[in-house]
């Protein structure tokens, strides 16, 4: 029998293969990865790595030291070119072909870069190879470090810069940062906090380009006419999912790989991750969602899915959950909050610091997001699993 093959060692593919032997598959399994190493643990490499607190290879993924029990066939250095959806067959870089029994995509997604040539000192954070490059920069001390984009990474990488004495511009194109997913009030919290930090934020203004010394960057010109010096640019305006390589495959591609449900794209693929949108019954929605937690329990549905039959499929209802880490505050969420969601401060106050705040559209709670909160987030969560009312969220939080 042709064996399972999870394209993408990353979490949510190897969270897939665990999924897969703990339904009791005794089959092989092969998983094929591009990279020529094991892909690292994504939130320690914007944080302590990036900061010199934790050494490199222990920022290894929670299901790294179990593929030999796992009994994975694991090919690093091993890019898949294609896929045959209908004959399940895929195509690898080294001209060689594998079929397989089921598909699982997890090939997740590449940072965004700006246009123009490639320049010594500019950045982006995906890969431990990522962080360790902007580290030996940082630690050359350069005169200022700019971040462009104000999402979650780039505000975990100007915090890790910060508490590492640099002087740091913050830029993001939105009137605040996190806007896309979160309320104004919150992303204004959100920048004060870094003012209160000694960061210069410069928000509602693009950037028209990089202004370069040679083969190095020097600056950031931005679209109001000003410009940021900056001899290390950090870039963080999101991601794209790696779909590039299902052109043509039968398998339906929009914003990622287009999953029903239950996480399947086609007959015999799955998809989980930073690289799949499915229908989220529980919101009602189609998602696509970045986040660690959310490619564990995505995976394992997904691995889950492949092996059930039609008839015995369950839909994969998720409660998004996320933390972020900047300075001496931690932010937690639960939920899938829209910017044009009402804000609701229902613990605490934007002034302390300390504060939890619930998302409300109609009679629904999107989301829950506690800063130095945790219980209280936690407690959200598991009631938003229930159910999406807003008035035990109200209650629970009074």
């Amino acid at each position: 029998m042709s064996p399972i093959v999870v394209v993408g060692a990353s979490l949510a593919g190897l969270s897939a293969v665990d999924a897969i032997r703990g339904s009791g598959h005794d089959g092989d399994v092969v998983v094929l990865d591009a990279a020529a190493e094991l892909p690292s643990d994504r939130p320690p490499l914007s944080k302590q790595v990036l900061a010199g607190t934790m050494e490199p290879a222990a920022a290894h993924q929670p299901l790294a030291n179990r593929l030999e029990e796992l009994d994975v066939d694991l090919r690093l250095g091993c890019r898949v070119e294609s896929l045959d959806a209908t004959a399940l067959r895929l195509d690898l870089r080294d001209g060689t072909s594998l079929n397989a029994s089921g598909v699982v995509v997890a090939t997740g997604a590449t940072p965004r870069s700006l246009p123009g040539p490639s320049l010594q000192g500019v950045h982006v954070l995906r890969t431990l190879e990522d962080s360790l490059a902007l580290r030996a920069d940082l630690l050359s001390g350069p005169d200022r470090v700019a971040v462009i984009g104000a999402g979650f990474i780039g505000a975990e990488v100007a915090a890790t810069c910060r508490e590492l004495g640099l002087e740091v511009t913050l830029i993001e194109a939105a009137s605040a940062p996190m806007v896309r997913v979160l309320p104004v009030a919150v992303g204004s919290f959100v920048a004060d906090l870094h003012r209160d930090h000694g960061v210069d934020v410069r928000l509602g203004v693009g950037v028209e380009g990089l202004v370069a010394d040679g083969e190095r960057v020097r600056g950031v010109a931005l679209a109001d006419g000003t410009s940021v010096d900056a001899t290390v640019v950090v870039v963080g305006i999101g991601v794209v999912p790696d779909v590039a390589w299902l052109d043509g495959s039968g398998v339906p591609v929009g914003n990622g790989v287009t999953c029903d449900e239950t996480c399947l794209a086609a007959p015999g693929v799955v998809a989980a991750g930073d690289v799949a949108e499915w229908f989220n019954p529980h919101f009602g929605e189609r998602m696509r969602v970045e986040q660690w937690e959310h490619a564990i329990e995505q995976g394992a549905a997904a691995g889950r899915r492949l092996l059930a039959a039609d008839t015995d499929a369950v839909p994969f209802p998720s409660v998004p959950w996320f933390w972020s880490d900047q300075y001496d505050r931690k932010l937690q969420m639960a939920g899938r909050p829209a910017a044009t969601d009402e804000a609701h401060v229902l613990e605490g106050s934007f002034e302390d610091q300390r504060f939890v705040v619930a998302f409300r559209r109609g009679d629904r709670c999107t989301g829950v997001l506690g800063v130095n909160r945790p219980r209280h987030v936690v407690q959200a969560r598991m009631r938003l699993t229930e159910s999406l009312d807003w008035a035990p969220i109200e209650e629970l939080l009074a």
